[in-house]
């Protein structure tokens, strides 16, 4: 039976570190459920605090994800896994180098694919093999992007290569330097459907940054113009704030 879309779940907390420290329980009670979960995840500044909450958990050994398969939502075009501005270097610094993932139960898409329409194809043959994402963790940029599904008026269904927008290499600046100019102008990132296609799908906003993109990713119809506005869509969405990033909610 198709399950019927409801309004996301909201739960707000007083601070980022509230915010950080439920989606790190949040998973924990999910790997207790399911040692095999099978997560997708983000980058960005605001999952740092997570991913440090749930190391946390792992080091204290309150959590365990030597079990667990992990699917990352995206990565530059151009730059190697090592290189230091690289999604993958992002996630080695602040999780996978923290916890006992498996190397072998770490996807990631391959910035410098001889063939990134291939490349694609395959991340999304990885996703099947592994029986789809449980729950996949989303942030969200200031435009409106989840993963680098930007604004458009069309948005690609299953992952891709993406031109990035000005905006979102500005939010990306410190991982080269602080110079918007050197952050990679091409992306490759699962597409629309396939975050969709998620059993769960948890987004994690902080900041006052975020407060009016969420007002309008919650009030305003979906269009391809918010491409966070597609969660919409979705049967089982929780969107984890804090008070900063709820403020327009609270405002009307």
């Amino acid at each position: 039976m198709r399950r019927t879309p409801r309004r996301p779940h909201l739960e707000i907390f007083p601070d980022a570190r509230a915010a950080a420290g439920r989606l790190a329980d949040r998973i924990v009670g999910a790997l207790a459920e399911n040692p095999g979960l099978v997560l997708g995840l983000p980058t960005g500044r605001t999952p740092v605090a997570f991913y440090h909450e749930l190391a946390s958990r792992v080091e204290h050994g309150a959590a365990d994800l030597s079990g667990a398969t992990t699917f990352n939502l995206d990565e530059f075009v151009g730059i190697p896994a090592n290189h230091p501005g690289s999604f993958r270097s992002f996630m080695n610094l602040h999780l996978f180098g923290r916890v006992n993932l498996r190397p072998e139960r770490i996807h990631f898409l391959d910035g410098v694919a001889d063939d990134t329409e291939e490349e694609c194809a395959r991340y999304e043959r990885a996703i099947a093999a592994a029986g789809g994402i449980d729950v996949q963790i989303l942030g969200l940029g200031t435009n409106g992007h989840i993963g680098f599904n930007e604004p458009a008026p069309a948005l690609q269904a299953r992952t891709h290569h993406v031109t990035l927008e000005p905006e979102t290499r500005r939010d990306n600046a410190a991982l080269f330097g602080g110079d918007p100019a050197a952050v990679p102008a091409e992306a490759l990132s699962m597409g629309i459907a396939t975050i969709l296609q998620a059993r769960q799908i948890v987004l994690i906003a902080t900041g006052a940054a975020k407060a009016s993109i969420i007002e309008r990713l919650l009030r305003e119809p979906v269009t391809t113009e918010l491409p966070g506005s597609f969660l919409q869509l979705h049967p089982d969405v929780e969107i984890v704030l804090d008070e900063a990033a709820a403020a327009g909610l609270r405002a009307s």
